[in-house]
């Protein structure tokens, strides 16, 4: 389904408590496909209990580049999407991003994803 020039990066968020996605997970997710060549994010897809809301975040997000379109993004985000989780997608896509930007530095395997390490090279 996806070419072998893309990688999956998966950001991570607290949600309200009273928040059916924290109910259900503990947490919000986010993870992305994207095309390692041209930061385009290719698909989104995420912990929501609804299935019109992963199609909708699917498509603020797709065809979106990962590291620059961050502030547009980030306004799309809080001019159409009014959910509970609105400001956990936006922490979760900064989280994203900043897993990615390492990755793109040559980061590898758990140094990629354990949280003390995000804080300490970003």
């Amino acid at each position: 389904m996806y070419s072998p020039n893309t990688v999956y990066i998966i950001g991570d968020s607290k949600s309200q408590m009273n928040n059916p996605i924290t109910q259900m997970y503990g947490q919000f997710m986010l993870g992305f496909v994207v095309d390692r060549d041209t930061d385009i994010i290719e698909s989104c897809g995420s912990s929501v209990v609804m299935k019109s809301t992963y199609d909708f975040l699917d498509s603020l997000f797709r065809g979106r580049n990962m590291l620059t379109d961050g502030e547009a993004i980030r306004r799309e985000i809080e001019n159409r999407y009014f959910g509970s989780s609105q400001k956990a997608i936006i922490v979760a896509f900064k989280e994203a991003q900043r897993r990615y930007r390492l990755y793109k530095q040559g980061v590898r395997g758990e140094h990629l994803t354990r949280q003390e390490d995000l804080n300490r090279n970003c």
